[in-house]
């Protein structure tokens, strides 16, 4: 079922080279351009609480563990509406959606306009950034969408395109934040000029974005992909990856000011960089992937992941601030190929096990599309929440310690066990090769055991 209205594409087949070249890729492209545009504004409006909070100073009467409480329930909640919005793109369409969810940007960024002063209490704070969680939300719609309108052999690059382009939200308002602050504005200003950016991408989106009729709601794929086991070892990994990405970019900051002892206009020097190198990175992540395989570029990537993080935990003890800035720039510049990679990797998994159960042609494009789209927002959804466990983590570590330095050592630890299970599941090689065809149980794992992924 569709709903009326809008603008729907009765027939889609993007792996249909000819249909490709002669009108698929041309309209991919224009729905992937404005659906980067609104992803792109969704994450500054998700992300910016991890800005204003610079801007409270002492004034506002909030302790360094109240601040990373905020940042953190504002990654909960676009932890927890990734689900809903990946499924609201099969109900109202990609293009409808899109224009729904761009303009429900503007109910944080109001509300977070009216509140932003001092003498406002924590707990009007906490709501507030409650609602600037939905932010979090745009990505999984956004990538469901997109995932639909571009070939197997292209969604690496897409999807790299498509979520880097969305993640360079957080640099990007946290250069405006560093404009305002560095002219001596408030955080109003910061919200004013939003405002009409969320009613320009809402407009744009129904001007020239379109619905696929193909992307049917199908309550039965979220099911099938929540009892599916690789749902949930990709969304650990994903966790090890954007997990990282989200939630250094909301504590960035707030470690510098609160470890390091750098003023506000000091720290948004900073903490732009490595958020914009890892957005602007990802899509040579999926690039990569596509080119040598997800699984092997996402193995190697949380080695270096491990080794950027000893760097910082020897620079958090040792109190060097330049050894410390420069390894977490690498940290992020990893966490964005990292992003890339694992994201790739979930539409070829499914893929094979449609060829594990002797599906081919459409119909093994259809189920691995199918999976791939309801997975998404799942392991999405469960990525988010990583960052949620980073602020966390962080928090403790600077009630417990006074630094960052536990929180450190606990993700290096968590990368070390990505490492170990993205090699054991989608790398280890089987000790016998299962003959071919679906009657010898070609199931996922030696499907996947070379990591065509």
């Amino acid at each position: 079922m569709t709903f009326p209205g809008g603008r729907w594409i009765e027939h889609w087949d993007p792996e249909d080279e000819t249909f490709w070249k002669e009108t698929g890729e041309r309209t991919a492209r224009r729905n992937l351009f404005f659906s980067v545009l609104s992803e792109h504004i969704g994450f500054s409006v998700w992300t910016l609480w991890s800005v204003l909070v610079l801007f409270m100073g002492p004034e506002y009467g909030l302790t360094p563990a109240d601040k990373f409480l905020l940042t953190s329930v504002v990654t909960l909640v676009g932890a927890v509406v990734r689900v809903p919005y990946t499924f609201a793109v099969a109900v109202f369409g990609g293009r409808n959606w899109t224009i729904v969810s761009a303009g429900l940007l503007l109910v944080p960024t109001v509300a977070a306009f009216a509140v932003m002063e001092p003498g406002t209490s924590f707990s009007t704070f906490l709501l507030v950034g409650l609602l600037a969680g939905i932010g979090g939300g745009n990505f999984a719609s956004s990538m469901t969408n997109i995932n639909a309108f571009f070939p197997l052999r292209k969604k690496g690059w897409a999807l790299g395109l498509n979520a880097g382009g969305g993640n360079v939200g957080v640099p990007v308002i946290q250069l405006a934040a560093l404009a305002i602050i560095g002219a001596n504005g408030g955080p109003r200003v910061l919200l004013g000029i939003y405002i009409p950016l969320i009613l320009v991408a809402a407009v744009l989106a129904a001007r020239f974005m379109d619905n696929l009729a193909s992307v049917k709601n199908d309550t039965g794929a979220a099911k099938d992909a929540a009892r599916d086991a690789h749902t949930w070892i990709m969304s650990v990994l994903y966790v090890g990856t954007f997990g990282s990405f989200i939630g250094y970019s909301f504590a960035f900051g707030q470690v510098l000011t609160t470890q390091f002892g750098r003023t506000p206009l000091q720290a948004a020097y900073l903490t732009f960089i490595g958020p914009l190198l890892g957005s602007l990175i990802r899509p040579l992540g999926g690039r990569l992937a596509d080119r040598y395989g997800g699984a092997r570029i996402t193995l190697w990537n949380f080695v270096a992941m491990a080794a950027a993080t000893a760097v910082l935990v020897a620079a958090s003890t040792a109190e060097s601030l330049a050894l410390f800035v420069a390894a977490f720039v690498v940290l992020f510049v990893l966490t964005g190929l990292g992003n890339g990679s694992t994201f790739k990797m979930i539409p070829g998994i499914f893929q094979n096990k449609a060829l594990g159960k002797g599906l081919t042609g459409e119909a093994a494009v259809a189920y691995g599309r199918r999976l791939s789209g309801a997975s998404m927002g799942l392991i999405g959804a469960a990525g988010a929440l990583g960052g949620v466990a980073i602020n966390l983590a962080f928090r403790q570590s600077f009630l417990s310690l006074g630094s960052g330095t536990g929180a450190f050592v606990a993700f290096l630890v968590f990368y070390a066990v990505c490492y170990a299970v993205t090699w054991a599941v989608y790398l280890r090689r089987p000790v016998t090769r299962p003959a071919a065809g679906p009657a010898a149980g070609a199931e996922p794992k030696a499907q996947l055991s070379h990591a065509e992924v």
